[in-house]
């Protein structure tokens, strides 16, 4: 992607800096909205800095809605139809003891002084609509050359803010661009720094980094990274499988498997866990071959683990976990009533998500054994959705009648009524009665005569 030379503003935008202007302040668009425009992509959520401090800023905009977001730190924002806009004064940071966020701030008069305090050079560009494109630190170079590279030491940037380390990850899968020479060395050396930053915000920039397109080939480089905030990780480095099935060791296929699934978090987070059971479940048997028999069960209470500390939502993690433990399903090998009852617990678009991982991990082994499971699953793939076509029954909310139709048939109000549907269920899934009213109904009393002859008995 090339550096566009055709800049301009959404007039919102313009607004806010036309009346900041017009009041005596110097104001400019600035961070990651002017980097799209330069790469010529559509941008949102702009930022302003401005010369104004924050009370200024107030009565430029007293007719406005606004909001104190940070104004300790020099930031308000600004509701101007219905879009809001951070108005940030210049500022100076003061220094960073908990490595996140500035103990206090100078406010200046000085756009030099402001560009100068940020992450890196592609986020540190202003714009105005009168005088264009301000680049004091080659951020627009670097764009054209695709780097990514901190405003100046990045010891200094990485001191100040720990996240920066994973932010440059983010930027560099997601944008694609490579991370320079020095800044990669301080991202290796100050790596333990980001123990100090709170897992959500590390987990929030993970997924980001994941949905890149060059989300491997960042984990690949960064492994030593990925193991600082994630250490549950690191035993699968340099784990020779030794089985004939795989051309990589453990983590390097994991690598492969994420890269071969489509961008999405989820799915490569799950991509991202579903081996690291294998180095606790490693055998090798009397000709050498190696084997990990249960390792998806580990692998599960590994993934659990890595997401309860990284406070990710109840709803990731059973999706996730779901998918890492069901990673070797074989619905070909599975009979008809088997497989129903897996799509029925997991649900559809799990068991369609599946095939997916299953695809992702398959083409990450060995090449002469990969058309073979691609082929299996493929089969695989048919039978659900033959089983798809012809029935849309796999769970009790989906039979056609439910517990307060077999209390009016007669049925006490008790466990048996859950019993009595599972077995209406299992009847419909072995299509030895369809799923409609009447018929369930008769059936049911016919299980219900045969409750109350027992009962006789």
């Amino acid at each position: 992607m090339g550096v566009s030379d055709n800049y301009s503003l959404p007039p919102g935008a313009v607004k806010i800096i036309n009346m900041l202007n017009e009041a005596g302040f110097e104001a400019y668009a600035v961070g990651g909205a002017v980097r799209d425009m330069v790469m010529g992509k559509e941008p949102h959520d702009f930022d302003i800095t401005t010369s104004a401090k924050p009370d200024e800023i107030k009565n430029v905009f007293s007719g406005f809605r606004c909001i104190e977001t940070g104004i300790r730190h020099g930031t308000v924002t600004v509701i101007s139809d219905s879009v809001p806009y951070e108005i940030t004064a210049f500022r100076i940071d003061g220094d960073y003891s908990d490595r996140r966020r500035p103990d206090g701030v100078i406010f200046t008069g000085r756009l030099e002084d402001d560009l100068s305090r940020r992450d890196f050079t592609c986020n540190a560009l202003a714009f105005h609509p009168v005088k264009g494109i301000t680049d004091l630190f080659g951020g627009t170079e670097d764009i054209r050359n695709k780097i990514i590279r901190c405003v100046g030491n990045p010891d200094k940037r990485f001191g100040e803010d720990a996240l920066r380390i994973m932010r440059a990850l983010r930027f560099s899968s997601v944008l694609g661009f490579e991370i320079d020479s020095e800044t990669e060395k301080s991202i290796h050396k100050n790596r333990e720094l980001l123990k100090l930053i709170s897992n959500e915000r590390i987990f929030s920039e993970l997924c980001k980094l994941l949905e890149g397109k060059n989300a491997a080939g960042v984990l690949s480089a960064f492994g030593d990274v990925i193991f600082t905030v994630m250490p549950e990780l690191e035993p699968m480095k340099d784990l020779d499988q030794q089985n004939p099935a795989h051309r990589y060791d453990v983590w390097n296929h994991t690598l492969h498997a994420v890269d071969n699934i489509r961008p999405d978090c989820e799915l490569r987070l799950a991509m991202l866990f579903h081996d690291s059971g294998k180095p606790y479940t490693k055998t090798v048997d009397e000709n050498g071959i190696g084997h990990f028999y249960g390792h998806a069960e580990i692998s599960v209470k590994i993934a659990r683990m890595i997401l309860n500390n990284m406070k990710a939502s109840n709803r990731l993690k059973k999706h996730v976990c779901t998918l890492v433990e069901n990673h070797g399903l074989m619905p070909e090998k599975m009979s008809k009533k088997t497989f129903k009852k897996y799509i029925g617990k997991l649900g559809e678009d799990t068991v369609r998500e599946l095939y997916e991982v299953r695809k992702a991990d398959v083409t990450a082994l060995d090449s002469f054994l990969t058309p073979k499971f691609l082929s299996e699953n493929e089969r695989a793939r048919e039978i659900f959705e033959q089983i798809i076509s012809e029935q849309k029954c796999f769970t009790l909310k989906d039979l056609a009648v439910d517990g307060a139709d077999l209390i009016s048939l007669g049925f006490e109000p008790s466990r048996s009524l859950g019993e009595v549907l599972r077995i209406l269920l299992d009847e419909v899934m072995d299509n030895k009665i369809k799923n409609e009213k009447e018929a369930l109904l008769s059936r049911a009393g016919e299980l219900l005569n045969e409750y109350r002859n027992s009962q006789d008995k």
